[in-house]
């Protein structure tokens, strides 16, 4: 494509206004987003999304007190510190015949062991499962090595049976 002066003045004024690339391809035909972003660049039009370093810079000069990022938490650190909450439910051990949409379906045994029961917790919205075992259900795509859960980084609790 080649950039007649029309075009080049609706390309400026289509950036001043704040639209995208991909719709000044669009409107003006025959052209890519990449011929956009070249031309743009080359009439010297105002750039759109600042680099971070650039944003960090005016962030500090603005602020006297730089912003305090929220570190998040890894797999293993929610575990730990899910299963350290006091007020976390300890486990209500159901069998299949008393499951109901307010306890966690999360099978704990097998099925031919005596000791078989589900969780019973309280489920969290929307999931047939507790917290913990909605993180052990639900992982993330391309989890990495180290947020693997091993038997020692989950506690073992005091399993409560009730007796018939």
């Amino acid at each position: 494509m080649s950039w007649t002066p029309e075009k080049e003045q609706k390309l400026k004024e289509l950036w001043k206004k704040g639209h995208t690339a991909s719709q000044i391809a669009s409107m003006l035909g025959d052209t890519t987003r990449n011929a956009v972003i070249g031309k743009a660049h080359r009439l010297n039009l105002e750039a759109r999304a600042g680099s971070k370093k650039s944003s960090t810079k005016t962030n500090l000069e603005n602020n006297s007190q730089p912003e305090i990022k929220q570190q998040k938490l890894g797999r293993k650190a929610k575990f730990k510190a899910l299963l350290l909450d006091k007020n976390f439910e300890q486990e209500n051990p159901k069998k299949l015949e008393e499951l109901t949409d307010e306890t966690c379906r999360w099978p704990i045994g097998h099925p031919y062991e005596k000791k078989f029961y589900f969780c019973g917790r309280k489920p969290m919205q929307k999931f047939p499962y507790c917290k913990l075992h909605v993180l052990y259900a639900f992982q993330p795509k391309n989890a990495k090595e180290e947020d693997i859960i091993t038997e020692e980084d989950v506690p073992v609790y005091e399993k409560k049976i009730k007796s018939a």
